[in-house]
């Protein structure tokens, strides 16, 4: 098997459905005109990481507009991470009954309504809005892998690329962009609602491709059936093994999900401008892209990861340890150490799933159990870091505990990254 990217989805819906008869002839219309697939993908996967990317640099306005504490602070960042874990697992059932692109078209306008309810009056709108965030994110991680594969087969690789590459510049862009957009619209719920404009645009053109893909079929026909019983392959909830790849996943999205909430805030704390923590938390999510795109395709050419999972989480460490020490001499240091690491071992833990998994239905099987615990287990990391920061009145505890998590991360590392498949014998 390859390590690529491509070939280690979160979750391919679309592994285990078969497309009704209507719906397949629809489809291979749609393939007709890819210009307007390949722009359908690209808007939707610039917004799959820039409605939260952007709160980062904002956090402090968001939680000072509210009176909130530290630890309610992190709420913004911990329920769309929730919503993402729990949302997974809905989204097959839904392409199996809606079709892929309706779905997607669907989660795009759900996204838009998500990105408005967050700048809503009260506060309780801040986190249902966040929810409805989370929850169309989770749609659009699920669907996007499979539709990618089964629409441009010959060109997988490419078009991950173009899709991994177009998810990591919307968070860029919105990173680096929430303090100008600030101060040039007068609040940061004016930076916030700007990013609904993005959304909104991307589900405008993947209308078309919703109505063409449902023409011909029955009211009430579902758009595919299961290719597979579910209970069809290795008990994976019994499985050592998928554990250790479902937890290295789920602990280097903590990680992760950690620097997302609280990075520019700690820069910040220790004298940084909020405009500069914002380009450097941009630019660390930026250089990610270097290590997601070598990292997993070392993994495809070594029988063992455990020397890659060691090294990406030395990365992480490293930066960690920085940002203890000296964080504002060395910022942009650690963003690129930091970046780096992250980028690889999230490619690392989505190629696990494909190199640990004798075959694509079990493959499919493992990514929905590690994206469902994995976003559940990263969900508890910036509430818990933000209760201790409260609690210390300080970064040098939480940050402790996050290098205590670098090394849980080795040992996970070293037990998924042997040469094992889920069912086989040791």
């Amino acid at each position: 098997m390859s390590g690529t990217r491509s070939e280690a989805p979160l979750i391919d819906a679309e592994e285990d459905l078969t497309p009704a008869p209507p719906v397949a002839a629809a489809r291979r219309r749609l393939r007709a005109h890819p210009a307007l697939l390949l722009l359908g993908i690209v808007l939707a996967s610039l917004n799959m990481r820039a409605a939260l990317a952007g709160v980062s640099p904002l956090v402090s306005e968001i939680g000072e507009h509210y009176h909130l504490a530290a630890t309610a602070s992190s709420l913004v960042t911990t329920i769309p991470l929730v919503f993402m874990g729990l949302g997974s697992i809905a989204a097959p059932k839904l392409a199996r009954r809606w079709g892929t692109e309706t779905v997607l078209c669907g989660a795009l306008v759900l996204l838009c309504g998500g990105i408005l309810l967050r700048v809503a009056p009260p506060v309780v709108a801040l986190f249902v809005g966040c929810a409805v965030v989370g929850t169309s994110i989770a749609l659009l991680n699920v669907l996007m892998p499979g539709l990618i594969k089964r629409d441009f087969p010959e060109k997988a690789a490419g078009m991950t690329a173009l899709y991994s590459t177009a998810m990591i510049l919307g968070a860029t862009v919105s990173a680096a962009s929430a303090v100008p957009l600030e101060n040039a619209l007068g609040a940061w719920q004016g930076s916030l609602a700007s990013w609904a404009l993005l959304a909104a645009v991307a589900a405008a053109v993947w209308i078309p491709q919703a109505v063409m893909a449902r023409r011909g079929t029955r009211h009430g026909q579902a758009a595919a059936t299961p290719a597979h019983a579910t209970e069809d392959g290795p008990n994976l909830s019994r499985s050592p093994l998928a554990w250790q790849v479902t937890l290295f996943m789920g602990s280097q999205s903590l990680i992760a999900y950690v620097m997302i909430a609280w990075m520019p805030t700690v820069f910040t704390d220790h004298g940084m401008s909020k405009a500069t923590a914002g380009l450097v938390f941009a630019f660390s999510t930026l250089v990610q892209m270097a290590g997601s795109f070598v990292v997993p395709m070392l993994a495809g050419r070594m029988r063992r990861q455990r020397l890659l999972a060691v090294a990406v989480t030395a990365l992480m460490a490293c930066g960690i340890v920085g940002l203890l020490v000296a964080p504002v001499a060395g910022a942009w240091i650690w963003a690129v150490l930091l970046g780096i690491g992250q980028g690889g071992a999230l490619g690392l833990a989505l190629t696990m799933m494909v190199l640990r998994s004798g075959d694509a239905h079990t493959a499919a099987r493992l990514s929905g159990m590690a994206q469902t615990w994995g976003y559940l287990l990263a969900a508890a990391g910036p509430l818990v870091l933000g209760a201790v920061h409260q609690a210390t009145h300080g970064w040098t505890v939480p940050i402790v505990l996050l290098l205590f998590v670098c090394a849980g991360l080795v040992l996970l590392g070293l037990g998924a990254g042997r040469d094992r498949r889920i069912g086989a014998g040791a």
